[in-house]
Formats: C-alpha cells, structure tokens, sequence
C-alpha cells in the first residue's frame, strides 16, 4: 500500500515538473516579445532614422535570443560610424550609441569625389561639408591616415592644410592655406614639418611660394 501511494506521489510531481516547465516557457515568451523599440543616436537624424530602418527590417526575435552579429554587420559596413555600443534594455528596447567619425580629406576614387574618415572608409562626397584638404594623387587610404597622423605629430596644424599631393614616389607636398608649399621627402617627414614652423614662425614668408624640405636639416626656399 505504501509502494502505491509512493508511486502516485511520484508520477504527481514529474507531472507537476512537465507543465510546469510548459507554463513557465509560455510565460517567459510572453513576457519578453519580440523587440518593441530601437533607439539609435550619434548620427544626425536623417542617418539615424536610415540606420534605424536597417536594423528593424531584420525582424528581430526576442530579446534573450538576440543575433547581435546581424546588428553588427550592419553598423560595421556604414561609413559613418567610427565606434558604437549596443546596450539591451529588458524586457523589449536596444539601444544603439554611435560615435561619429571624424572627416578628414576628400579624394577622387573612380571618377567621384569621396570624403576619407578616420575610420579608414570612403563617405560620398557632400557639398556642404567644406575646408577639407583635397588629396591629389591616389595614395592607399591606410598610406594617408599614417601621413596624417605625422602631420598631427608635427607643430604645424592640420587645420592650415589646403592641399595634399601624392606621388608614386610615395612622397608627400603639402599646400598651405596661406598658398606656401612644402616639399617633403619620402622619410624625416615630422622633423622636416617642424624645421618649417619654426621657420615660417620667425620669417615674415609673404613672398614665398615654395619651401623645400626634402633634403634633410635643410629649407630651400622659392619666390
């Protein structure tokens, strides 16, 4: 008699564990439905509400079994973006940061004008964004960004830059705003930028057109 009700207890409890488990499952995906909202912020509103529209055509399921690499490969192939966090605000919000890259130079790539980020990626050129250098030349877009970050370690501003020349020589001249260029040579690039600020700083230059910087320790200057 004991064995029996031992037995029914039993088959009770793994009953009771059985659509327990079920209810709980039902309440769970009731309770955390698909995602409700997406907010993204960082860019400006037009290419945030863009951004937006590409991660919600996704159709993504509920928040626990989020593929966050689908959201990913979409932030990561748009040229804006430099940086970005993705933050799940349960039960149903994502929330998505971005932090802008920064526009440095524009260059024509195919015929077409392209604006280069820091991030190393090509935006289609917008007219009102002005007082970006020009790139002549078609250097590798990794070879600018180590130019620049020369540039960025020398004393002379980048902000004066008007003008980048390229050539296959792997060698660099830079335009002044001010309509001076400075020939540099393919090495020694920092200490050259350097000897001609200091140079320009202590020589009235209103009639130079041309500093020669390429030989090393040297200025050649022409009128």
């Amino acid at each position: 008699m004991h064995q029996r009700k031992s037995k029914k207890i039993l088959i009770y409890f793994l009953l009771l564990l059985i659509f327990g488990s079920i209810n709980n499952i039902n309440l769970i995906e009731s309770k955390f439905n698909k995602i409700e909202k997406i907010n993204v912020s960082g860019l400006n509103l037009v290419n945030n509400e863009k951004l937006f529209k590409e991660i919600k055509n996704l159709n993504l399921e509920n928040i626990f079994f989020l593929d966050i690499h689908k959201i990913i490969k979409i932030i990561s192939t748009n040229s804006l973006v430099e940086e970005y966090e993705i933050f799940k605000k349960y039960p149903s919000t994502l929330n998505i940061e971005i932090k802008k890259t920064i526009f440095l130079a524009k260059i024509n790539h195919n015929d077409e004008i392209f604006i280069i980020g820091s991030n190393g990626k090509l935006t289609k050129n917008n007219p009102s964004i002005k007082g970006l250098p020009y790139i002549f030349g078609s250097p590798n877009i990794s070879e600018f960004l180590n130019f620049r970050k020369l540039i960025e370690d020398s004393k002379i501003p980048y902000s004066r830059i008007k003008n980048l020349y390229f050539f296959k020589s792997k060698r660099w001249d830079i335009e002044l705003k001010n309509n001076i260029l400075i020939k540099l040579s393919e090495k020694n690039v920092k200490e050259s930028l350097d000897n001609v600020f200091e140079f320009m700083k202590d020589t009235k230059s209103i009639n130079i057109r041309v500093i020669d910087a390429r030989v090393k320790n040297q200025i050649i200057l022409n009128g």
